[in-house]
Formats: C-alpha cells, structure tokens, sequence
C-alpha cells in the first residue's frame, strides 16, 4: 500500500512522517519532488545546491520511484509531499494510483512558523490552494483529511482513526519516536528540523492563535477559504 500524505509545510508534515516511520512495517520517504521543484522554479530555498545535488531532480524519474517498489521489502510505503512542489509540469498521474491522505494547519500558525525560517512567504510557498485543488482531484468521493490541531490534541486517537481509514491496524508506538532524527530526513533536516530533532513524540495542544499583521494578516486572509473547505472535511 502507497500512502501520499498531502501538504504545506510547518503543518506537523515530518511528525507523520516520523510516526509512520516507526512501524516495523512501513518506508516513509521524505518530499520526494523537493530537487525538481527547485530545479523547476529556480527559487533560492535554503540549502537549494545541497538539495538539488542530494535529491532527484528529474520529475519523471520521481513519480515512477512513487510507484515502484518499496523500499526495503515493506508493506506500507509512506510519502510525505509538499503540495506547493506540485507546479505545472510536475508529473501527478501516479496519484490516482495511491492512496491519498490531506494534512492542514491553520494558516496563522503556519506563517508564523515558516516566517521563521524564511522570510516573507506568499502564497505558494505555503501551498493551501494548491491543496485543496489536489484533495479536489485526488481525494475522491471522501477525502481523508487531518487538521494538525487534531492530531496534537489526541495523537493516538487521531493515529487510530487515520489507521482505521486506511484499513490498517493502529501501531501505538507511531506516538513515540527517538530523539535525533531519522535516518529518511531529507538534507534539508539541518535548516528546518530542529525542533522536531529534539523531540520525541508529538507535541501538546498550542495556544492562542498567533497575531499577524501587514502582508502576513493578507496572506492569511488569502489562504483562510482554502483551509475552513477541507477543515469541513477532516476526520473528528
């Protein structure tokens, strides 16, 4: 079973990705578009040399490793992607051939995080359109989606209904893992995984949404449709 786990970023993505990773019998694979997106758009990411070099930038080559075998002799393939990596050009019919899962964060949080470690994003680089136009695709007639918000609040109880909607059995180490990373990280790990490297498990409930203003309130407004549309849809 392939599992492509939709969406932007600084939305809990690597978490999932280190949970599923902890199953004895699942590959996870990290942003697997992330060299040819860059390679594609020409955009000065953090680390962009380090990543084109380390990753795959031929996007077809990608998409037939989507749907190869997997790794390591395993049973469950897990794929973490970026939603905003999928520009024209990138090949997407593989998708119809997966499963496909849609992660969401409210967008304050998300650009208070992101603008972190990169400054002024816009909409693109935080992929909430181009979300929930994949989930419109991809989804089909019932989408799985997962707010993050969600999965924090009750890691295993969000974990087994997940499960549940996969037709797989919930592992309850998925709700711990080592700190330090993993070995599956991307080279990107050293600009944008610090937190979660010294983690081991998932984080509690947050706080009050973050205050914004100027260009990040806009940015805000802007992505605000795109999120409450597939909050409506995401597992309770």
């Amino acid at each position: 079973m392939r599992i492509a786990m939709w969406s932007g970023p600084r939305n809990l993505s690597t978490a999932m990705m280190y949970a599923f990773a902890q199953r004895p019998d699942c590959a996870v694979w990290d942003e697997p578009f992330y060299a040819a997106y860059l390679r594609s758009t020409g955009l000065d990411h953090p680390m962009r040399n380090e990543i084109i070099a380390a990753g795959e930038p031929d996007p077809a080559r990608v998409a037939a490793a989507c749907m190869g075998p997997i790794p390591q002799g395993q049973s469950l393939f897990y794929q973490k992607h970026m939603a905003q990596h999928m520009v024209p050009g990138m090949p997407l019919d593989w998708a119809h051939r997966v499963t496909n899962v849609f992660l969401i964060r409210h967008p304050a949080r998300v650009i208070a995080s992101y603008a972190q470690k990169r400054e002024a994003p816009v909409e693109a680089d935080l992929g909430f359109r181009r979300l929930a136009e994949l989930c419109d695709v991809y989804g089909g007639a019932e989408p799985i989606v997962l707010d993050s918000a969600d999965i924090r609040r009750d890691p295993a109880g969000m974990l087994a209904k997940l499960c549940a909607r996969l037709g797989i059995g919930f592992e309850p180490a998925m709700t711990r893992w080592p700190a330090g990373g993993n070995p599956a990280d991307g080279v990107w790990a050293a600009h944008w995984y610090g937190a979660i490297h010294a983690s081991t498990g998932f984080a509690g409930e947050e706080g009050p949404l973050p205050e914004l203003d100027g260009r990040d309130q806009a940015l805000m407004e802007e992505a605000m449709p795109h999120y409450r549309r597939m909050a409506d849809l995401r597992i309770r």
